[in-house]
């Protein structure tokens, strides 16, 4: 009988840490820009001509975060170029293992009743790293493109309230080292274009899909419950 209780304790506690892991797996990675760019993100800003601004902590004077205090969401805007410029800054998260069906989910928008369209863009690179070439119009490795936002740029195009957009990650081979990049990237702007304002973006998740690995565990987990319940009864009927 102490047998069979402490193979169900085993079992249960094996259960349970199985799906802790799960569940971990499932928030890889949430930011909500508390303190601008976080730790090892990187910024490169390849406008044409070169502006004062790269991204920058939210400026509460222009549109409060989506949630949490005033300033914690990060942005861009048209001083990313100088005079006439191609505005192309990237925004670049660390290099990580993905796989299909892993999600990258954000909240972003503009200012309200703005007249000057603003773009944003999310790639993906599948060998990770920060390289996005050297010049407005390149995008080195980052060249798969998961999202535009107002790709037209469309006067009125780019949203005026906090909107969620979700990329789904697809077609990769397998587990994959890559990374994300958010691209600010806006032709005809800077403070004397006619393009490009300011954007934020704020409460970034990254949601992974539990690995196989994890299923088979649960299996395990799954039978061993059943065997320690099994002996408990077959020791309940020899009592």
């Amino acid at each position: 009988m102490a047998v069979s209780f402490k193979s169900a304790v085993i079992s249960s506690l094996f259960l349970a840490s199985v799906l802790s892991a799960g569940a971990a797996s499932a928030n890889a990675l949430t930011e909500n820009f508390d303190g601008g760019v976080p730790a090892g993100w990187t910024v490169v800003n390849n406008s044409d001509p070169l502006g004062s601004t790269d991204w920058f902590q939210g400026n509460p004077a222009v549109f409060g975060s989506y949630q949490g205090a005033a300033n914690s969401y990060i942005g861009a805007n048209f001083n990313n170029g100088a005079g006439v410029a191609t505005i192309s800054n990237w925004l670049i998260l660390p290099t990580s293992t993905y796989h299909n069906g892993d999600t990258l989910s954000f909240y972003t928008r503009t200012v309200d009743g703005s007249s000057w369209p603003d773009r944003l863009e999310v790639r993906f690179s599948n060998v990770g790293g920060t390289n996005v070439g050297n010049t407005a119009s390149s995008v080195g490795s980052f060249s798969s493109l998961l999202l535009s936002v107002n790709g037209g740029q469309d006067v009125g195009g780019y949203p005026e309230e906090w909107t969620k957009y979700s990329v789904t990650l697809s077609g990769l081979s397998g587990a994959t080292s890559g990374a994300f990049a958010f691209h600010y990237s806006v032709e005809d702007g800077g403070p004397f274009g006619d393009n490009s304002n300011y954007i934020g973006i704020d409460s970034l998740s990254v949601t992974a899909v539990p690995e196989p690995s994890t299923y088979l565990m649960l299996g395990a987990g799954l039978g061993l419950v059943g065997l320690a319940r099994k002996r408990k009864a077959k020791a309940e009927h020899a009592a």
